[in-house]
């Protein structure tokens, strides 16, 4: 049985950047406290656990003055920065730079649709970090779409500012951008601000070839993972024998069946080492 990692997948730029920044606090330091999990990949989390890392929540702050609170990729609120300095914690800030120019953009948006009565849309999955992080910029002056459904919140007789969360689909994006212009009442603006990240929206349609290209696809990737969710559903769309799995020990043999070749890919939260101990996994059971 062939076994084929796909190259295009694994962690995206932003979470790169912070497991490396938690890692050199870890050198440094010995001990580093993230807000959330800092990837949405449990066996990483836990690697990362073994080194020192400690997972918190927001109701954990109030103990933490004097130690070193990472912001992971997601980003934060500026609700979160004020509360960290009056509780003296020290911030290690590893909000990916493609979220942070996106916060930015939200803030510039906001400030414009409130000069011209208008308001801002943001296609994104409510209670996510990110978008959290987002809504927070404005005092969660925004309205978060997840889907066509959810337009009924918009008021199209004022002028419309629409953005993504960085992870978003691309299809749905045009697809609910051109709901916005359909629906707006004629002569109302609606601004169009395509803000997702293309290294993760470029990998949809190289999944899709990788999956078209075997007969199985193993999909690995955290339960947590909204990004990992998306992108396995574009596996799936294009090979139906698509297995969203979090690590090997979930793999059924029963999928296997007949089949010549198996793919192996992931999320933006999926470590190359996790693919790769699937692949050792399916070496494993193939020569059983």
């Amino acid at each position: 049985m062939e076994i084929r990692i796909d190259d295009n997948s694994g962690f995206c730029f932003g979470v790169v950047r912070a497991i490396g920044e938690a890692e050199a606090a870890l050198r440094e330091h010995g001990e580093v406290y993230s807000l959330g999990d800092i990837v949405h990949n449990r066996v990483e989390v836990q690697r990362l656990e073994a080194l020192g890392l400690h997972t918190v929540t927001h109701a954990d702050m109030e103990g933490l003055g004097g130690r070193r609170l990472l912001i992971r990729a997601h980003g934060e609120p500026p609700a979160t920065y004020r509360r960290a300095e009056v509780l003296g914690i020290d911030v290690i800030d590893a909000t990916c730079p493609v979220v942070a120019r996106l916060q930015r953009r939200l803030r510039e948006a906001h400030q414009q649709m409130q000069a011209v009565g208008g308001s801002v849309v943001l296609l994104g999955k409510r209670g996510h970090a990110e978008v959290v992080g987002l809504t927070g910029q404005v005092g969660d002056d925004v309205v978060v779409v997840e889907g066509v459904d959810d337009l009924v919140a918009v008021d199209f007789s004022r002028p419309i500012n629409f953005l993504s969360q960085t992870t978003q689909s691309i299809a749905l994006f045009n697809s609910l951008a051109e709901e916005l212009r359909q629906r707006a009442t004629e002569g109302v603006s609606v601004t169009i601000d395509d803000t997702i990240c293309r290294r993760v929206a470029g990998r949809e349609a190289l999944l899709a070839e990788f999956s078209r290209g075997v007969d199985v696809v193993l999909f690995v990737a955290g339960r947590k993972s909204s990004n990992g969710r998306v992108l396995c559903d574009v596996c799936r769309r294009a090979n139906s024998r698509t297995y969203h799995i979090e690590d090997a020990t979930e793999i059924d043999v029963a999928w296997l069946e007949g089949a010549q070749s198996v793919g192996i890919c992931g999320a933006t939260s999926t470590p190359r080492w996790l693919m790769e101990d699937v692949a050792i996994a399916l070496k494993a059971m193939s020569s059983e």
